[in-house]
């Protein structure tokens, strides 16, 4: 029975999610890309490190390990055919992992409500590995390693517009003095998707932001959303979601 102090759809909403234990598979992603940074060599944390030569040789022999690096997975390594799937729980240092997990928190637990969570699961491991290879495909000769949960996160944000275009959400940008004003999810993400499409125009094969593997996994979460619940999305408002520039993958 719901209280009746609950009169709003989204309080009848946020009761029903306290109920059946939040958004576990979200929390549960969030929790291990944190954690597996933290004992990584990208977040500088651990001792063992002591000189600036040290700590870079660490960094670049486990991107390497558990990164994709094109080259070697179009050559079918077999070694590098996990990499896809273990890049998504690397990140290259603390504003990529910051900002990925932002963007994993505010938007992951309305699409695992929405898909439940082993559907939730699948997709994002999915979205995620098939955005690295698809970036990987397009850059088949490069050797420079990608790393990052933003392919995934991407999906989740494609996968969002689709099935909450109508919720509202607060958000941060930079010219507009980061003053935190609240917009419609379809306008936040159709704007941060025009965002990744210019920056993918101007991109090299040197190291930075993939912005393809953005692109890839935005287009396939909302391929998969539109495929799977047409007619089912809800143009209705939501609890305040908070956003700014966007995941990153690296």
């Amino acid at each position: 029975m719901i209280p009746k102090a609950l009169r709003t759809k989204q309080e009848v909403m946020g009761a029903l999610r306290a109920a059946r234990g939040g958004p576990v598979v979200t929390y549960a992603l969030l929790g291990l890309c944190c954690l597996i940074f933290a004992i990584g060599p990208a977040s500088g944390l651990d001792p063992a490190h002591s000189s600036e030569g040290d700590l870079l040789a660490a960094q670049t022999a486990h991107f390497e390990r558990w990164g994709v690096i094109p080259s070697e997975l179009l050559a079918g390594s077999p070694r590098a055919l996990l990499t896809p799937l273990t890049a998504l729980f690397v990140h290259g240092n603390w504003l990529h992992l910051l900002g990925n997990m932002l963007f994993l928190f505010v938007f992951g637990g309305m699409a695992e409500e929405r898909m439940g969570r082993f559907a939730f699961a699948l997709f994002y491991l999915t979205v995620g590995c098939l955005a690295l290879a698809g970036y990987a495909a397009v850059h088949a000769d490069s050797a420079q390693t990608l790393v990052g949960a933003s392919g995934a996160i991407s999906g989740v944000l494609g996968a969002f517009l689709y099935l909450f275009p109508g919720a509202r959400v607060t958000s941060l940008f930079p010219f507009l003095f980061f003053l935190p004003l609240r917009f419609p999810a379809w306008m936040v993400l159709i704007f941060w998707f025009v965002l990744q499409w210019l920056a993918a125009g101007r991109a090299t094969d040197q190291p930075g932001v993939a912005y393809l593997a953005h692109l890839i996994g935005f287009c396939l979460g909302f391929l998969y959303a539109w495929a799977r619940y047409r007619g089912e999305r809800e143009w209705r408002g939501a609890p305040s979601a908070q956003g700014g520039g966007g995941p990153q993958e690296r």
